[in-house]
């Protein structure tokens, strides 16, 4: 069972109503059907119910969308909205809101950082093996993620590859001849089980013409800042251990034994997906109806009608490549971990886990459309072929242990998990944190940046360290709800069932 520090009970916010011991209900305006998936030990934060709120008042800006549009053969409108236990404040949509819609899509509601997501590789590495090379591990992976090491060169036939085949596309053919860099990691079996190993071994899309610029940057076989980026925030990439095993079955199934060294990486589509997204907010001012006010919440949906169909598609076009390239980072990402470790741990074979995406809508055919944002899917036993159940990637604070839990498709949380701890304290009041406890955090943690504090030329400028520290703070260990809470919250739920615990070694942060 997940572990942690002692949590008291919190009261929750009135405006909330306890059901049960996992779930809360939020009775609202619009009268659409809102639970959060929120164990009593589990803090739901007020200014994340505001936020909230104000989605919601999307049902009647949909209701004048369908007045304004006659004929139309799904009246649009708010189905659910379920919160998961990471459930917090975003930047007009809360993190860990999964929506379900009909007859119309929210391109707000899956945000800039398209197929945001996780991967997770287990190695043939052990801890007892690692441990004593830490200080050239940390050297090596500064020199890998920031200081020209990651060398990943692409043709433009293979930019475009990706970007409308996925990463079965980049792989297509495998390695490049001479390869360098993290290329140098790929083996052939990189390209097996991507069926099971991604959620979506592609997001198909019919053209790549709204990235051209990034697929013909440099002319031939080209390198650039982007592919290989881990982007800011609470993105990372980790080397961790497996601490503990909760089901041993499915341990066994996944290749995870104690002691056993894992590559977790959190990242997204960058630049790509911040482009997307404002192709969807063009696109959806485009096709408004004359005569239909702009809403309030400048949230802007998209009916789906014939009318909007050309609108719709350049949306879903640009939402696919984005998606895509998401992918093929994550798994650079993961081959530079895997550089580095074998660098200083000799040789070693890894293989995928999983890839779960966290924000990203899914069309159904019967017209709904099912929105997540900061929120896995976590489907049940049998369900894509997965025999234990879609794994399910619950990463804790930075230092703190992370879980890998398999789903249940449980119905209740329209077949979705939170996607880590989620926040508990903003990021502009974390920056603002205690010295002393970050000091406490770094003796004990190593956290690879651009910047090296250890560096005697860096101590000397504390403007430079200060800045450096601020940052630091805002994704450390005290801005996060405790992640043992959280886990509980799924397993009682009945939303996933604890597989391993995983505890970091050292953390690469952009």
């Amino acid at each position: 069972m997940p572990h942690g520090k002692t949590s008291h009970p919190r009261r929750p916010d009135p405006r909330l109503v306890r059901t049960d011991e996992s779930w809360l209900t939020l009775p609202n305006p619009a009268g659409v059907p809102v639970e959060i998936c929120a164990g009593p030990d589990v803090p739901v934060e007020p200014a994340a119910i505001d936020e909230l709120l104000t989605l919601l008042e999307t049902a009647d800006t949909l209701r004048a969308l369908a007045d304004a549009t006659p004929g139309l053969a799904v009246e649009p409108r708010i189905e659910r909205v379920v919160g998961t236990p990471d459930f917090h404040k975003g930047a007009g949509i809360p993190i860990g809101t999964v929506l379900r819609t009909e007859g119309a899509l929210v391109p707000q509601a899956v945000g800039n950082d398209i197929n945001c997501g996780m991967r997770v590789e287990v190695t043939s590495l052990t801890v007892e093996r690692v441990r004593p090379h830490l200080d050239r591990l940390e050297r090596r992976l500064r020199h890998l993620f920031f200081e020209g090491g990651r060398r990943i060169g692409l043709t433009a036939v293979r930019r475009e590859a990706l970007l409308r085949d996925g990463l079965p596309g980049l792989l297509d053919g495998g390695a490049p001849a001479g390869a360098e860099g993290a290329w140098r990691q790929v083996t052939p079996q990189d390209a097996e089980g991507l069926d099971t190993g991604l959620h979506a071994a592609a997001y198909p899309a019919d053209s790549a013409d709204g990235f051209r610029d990034w697929i013909t940057s440099g002319g031939g076989t080209s390198f650039d800042s982007i592919i290989g980026s881990i982007g800011g925030g609470n993105h990372f990439a980790e080397l961790q251990y497996v601490s503990a095993v909760h089901d041993g079955p499915a341990a066994y199934a996944w290749g995870l034994a104690p002691g056993r060294i894992v590559l977790m990486v959190h990242s997204g589509s960058l630049s790509l997906g911040h482009q997307a997204n404002a192709t969807g907010q063009d696109q959806a001012r485009a096709a408004w109806p004359r005569g239909v006010p702009m809403p309030a919440n400048r949230i802007l949906p998209m009916l789906l009608d014939e009318r909007g169909a050309t609108a719709r598609a350049r949306y879903l076009t640009a939402l696919a490549n984005a998606a895509n390239f998401a992918v093929g980072n994550r798994f650079f990402l993961a081959m530079m971990l895997r550089a580095g470790l074998a660098d200083v741990a000799g040789e070693l074979r890894s293989r995928l886990v999983y890839d779960a995406p966290h924000n990203l809508l899914w069309p159904g055919a019967d017209g709904g459309v099912l929105h997540r944002k900061g929120a896995t899917p976590a489907g049940g036993p049998g369900e894509g072929g997965h025999v234990w159940g879609e794994p399910v990637i619950v990463p804790g604070s930075m230092g703190a242990p992370s879980y890998l839990l398999r789903g249940l498709g449980n119905a209740r949380s329209l077949g979705s998990a939170c996607h880590g701890a989620g926040r508990s304290v903003p990021r502009g009041a974390a920056a603002r944190g205690g010295d002393a406890e970050l000091d406490a955090f770094l003796r004990e943690f190593r956290v690879v940046t651009p910047l090296n504090h250890r560096d005697p030329a860096v101590a000397a400028r504390h403007d430079v360290l200060e800045a450096w520290r601020r940052d630091l703070k805002q994704e450390a260990p005290w801005a996060y709800k405790e992640v043992g809470p959280v886990v509980r919250s799924l397993r009682h739920a009945g939303v996933a069932q604890p597989v391993v615990e995983l505890r970091p070694i050292m953390t690469v942060k952009g």
